[in-house]
This record gives structure tokens, sequence and C-alpha cells, in this order.
């Protein structure tokens, strides 16, 4: 994922490739960037049907070998038509790895370290992003079209690496289970996991208007340079790097993951409504980032850790590739609609609301967590009378 992630340079400048290299509309740009939020919907659900038919480690190989083909072929395509058509497939091969990774990452982990290991791959995920986005916008400074190449090349170099160092015999295949049991226990029957797909699709929602609208905020509203504002976005992943395992590894365990999840929407939530409270300072700028990446750092890993504890070897695909669309939805919706919420009500109106969408998901988060432990109760007291009748 490093190796991968460390490439990823394309999306970030993918717009600005469009207006300034390709000389599109903004329309334009912004209709390439729905189709790839498109594909990557529709590459969720389908990479998650077919990571549970042929097992997470060819969908994984497959995914990283075509997208990086992808990459290199979009670099050729100087058309609206062709350049759309390429996002929407390239975006489609892509976000169809995401539900076998996530597989991958259950299967090799032991049920004490799950939400540990997947801290370790969001580290992996945003220092790769990290050095990506930076030798990104040094080689755009040359030739775009290096961007497609090294993004290219870093998924096939990805797909190679993993063909070497796990190899195939180690892994088994899905078992195969009757047709009665797999409809029972399919993910998309699983009313309590669906419940908590649509809190974390509309948590999300907000959470990326800190990449979004949050940057154009500090320009415009806050007058901070551009050189600063990249300081902030890039102290988000380096917080992440440092703290991050460190604190996993303290609270994995010690509570329900829904606790912490609802910890970490609240705090976020905070974060965003301090914008409207603070005063337009460099210490101001810090304190919202750090507040917002604890936010984070609490609600996201252990709500990956949730959907894998529901899940098992023959279904962990569609519990994955929901998880996967919550994201891909949310980073399609989150542009749209911050944008007309300020333009129709201004920066504060946002951030009052999103402080108030973080409230009313925490709040069903916990009403979650309270059913599910009377249930667990109930349950637990079901199977204490079965055993005294045996």
């Amino acid at each position: 994922m490093l190796i991968n992630r460390s490439g990823t340079m394309v999306v970030p400048f993918l717009t600005i490739y469009c207006i300034n290299q390709l000389h599109f509309t903004v329309a334009q740009a912004g209709t390439v960037m729905a189709l790839f939020g498109m594909g990557s919907i529709i590459g969720a659900y389908c990479g998650g049907l077919l990571s549970d038919k042929i097992g997470f480690y060819d969908m994984q190989v497959g995914a990283l070998l075509t997208g990086g083909l992808m990459f290199i072929l979009l670099g050729f395509a100087h058309t609206f038509v062709t350049l759309g058509a390429g996002t929407f497939v390239l975006s489609f091969c892509n976000e169809s790895f995401r539900p076998a990774n996530s597989m991958a990452i259950a299967y090799y982990s032991k049920p004490e370290n799950k939400t540990r290991s997947y801290s370790l791959h969001r580290l992996a995920v945003n220092l790769g992003w990290t050095v990506g986005a930076a030798t990104g916008g040094f080689l755009a400074s040359f030739n775009y079209h290096l961007l497609f190449w090294v993004d290219g090349c870093t998924n096939i170099l990805a797909a190679l690496m993993l063909l070497w160092l796990m190899p195939r015999s180690g892994y088994k295949r899905p078992v195969k289970v009757l047709g009665k049991v797999a409809a029972t226990s399919s993910a998309y029957k699983d009313k309590t996991y669906l419940l908590f797909i649509g809190l974390t699709t509309l948590f999300n929602i907000c959470f990326f208007q800190f990449f979004v609208m949050e940057p154009v905020f500090y320009k415009l509203v806050w007058h901070f340079n551009e050189r600063f504002i990249g300081f902030l976005l890039a102290l988000n992943g380096m917080i992440i790097v440092v703290v991050e395992m460190v604190m996993i590894n303290y609270l994995e365990g010690k509570r329900h993951p829904l606790i912490f999840i609802a910890s970490g929407i609240v705090v976020t939530g905070i974060g965003f409504l301090l914008l409207n409270y603070l005063p337009p300072t460099a210490v101001a700028g810090l304190l919202v980032v750090i507040i917002v990446t604890f936010g984070e750092m609490l609600s996201m890993p252990f709500g990956t850790s949730f959907w894998v504890t529901r899940s098992s070897e023959h279904n962990r695909g569609q519990y994955a590739a929901l998880y996967t669309m919550s994201w891909s939805a949310a980073q399609v919706v989150a542009p749209a609609l911050g944008a007309q919420v300020i333009q129709h009500g201004g920066f504060k109106v946002l951030w009052s609301l999103l402080g108030g969408i973080c409230a009313a998901v925490t709040v069903g988060i916990l009403l979650m967590y309270k059913f599910n432990a009377e249930n667990k109760v109930v349950a637990d007291i079901k199977q204490a009378e079965t055993e005294m009748q045996e």
C-alpha cells in the first residue's frame, strides 16, 4: 500500500490537468470528476462481489494491474469523451481493489489486533499520499504526462510485490455455503449494518469538507497563503503517521468500537463548529486541524473493525463493498453539497450544518450501541436458559 499510494498523483491534479493542459471548461472538468466518482461506487460494489467469488488475492492483483495500465493509457486521452470514459474505467478498476484489500487485512490479522492492522494500513496510505502529492506537484511542473506513467507503474509494481511477498499458496478461498445460509447472512440484509453505513456516509460527507471546503475557507475568509494551507493539510497526515498506531494500540479492546466511533464523530463536529468562533489566526488553524485529525483517528479505524466483526469468510466482500461505497458516495456528494450551502448561506451555515449532522450521527451511533447491547443481554439470557434446560 505504501508503494501504491506513493504513486497517487493523477487524481489530485486531474482537475487542473483538464483545465490548464487540455483546455476543458470548468463544467467539463467537473463532469470528468463526477464520472470518476460514479466509477468508484460501481467498482466498489463489483469488487466486493468478485472478491467473495474468486478470492481477495486474485482480485487485488487483477485490480492493481488493470488500474496501472489504465493510468498509463489515460495519459494518451486528450478529448473530453475519451478522457471521461477512461476516467470512469480507471476509477472502476481502482475502487474494485479496496474491498479485496480490506478482506486481505482481516484475513492476515488476528482477532485481537484487527483494529491495529487497519490503523497500520491507514498509516501506509497517509504516508504514501503525502509522498505522492508532493512528488506529483514536482513532476507536474515539468510534464503532466509523467504523473500518469509514475502512477501506473507504482500500481503495477505493487501488484508484482504482492505476488512476490505473499505467495498465493498461503491463501484459502472462501468456503462455499448453502444458498439459504448465504442469503440470511448477506450484508445487504443486515439492517443494523445498513443503518451503520447510512450514518457513516453522513459523517463521511462532513469529513470530506475538511479537504474540500475548509482550505477554501482558509484562503477566502481567514486569508491564509497557499503554503500555510498546504502545511495544515500535510499536518493531518503527519499526526496520523506519528500518533494513530500508538493511540489505537492503547485503546483497542477497552471499549466497544461504536463508543470510539461516536467519540470521534463528536470531536470532528466540534472541530468544524470552532471555525465559526475562533479568530483567523495560525494558532486557530492548527487547533482545528489537530481536533479534526484526532476525531478521524478515533472514528475511522474502529469503523473498519466494526464491519469486520459482523462479517464472515463467505460474505466479507459484501461488507467491505458497502463500506467502500459509503466513502465513494461521500466523495461525490461532499463537494456539491458544500458548494451549494456556501453559495446560499455562507461558510458559517456550512460549519453549523456539519456540526449538527455530526451530533445527529453521534446520537444514532450511541442508539445502535444501546440496541446491540440490549440484544446481546437477551441472547445471553436465552442461551443460559437453554443450557439449564439441557
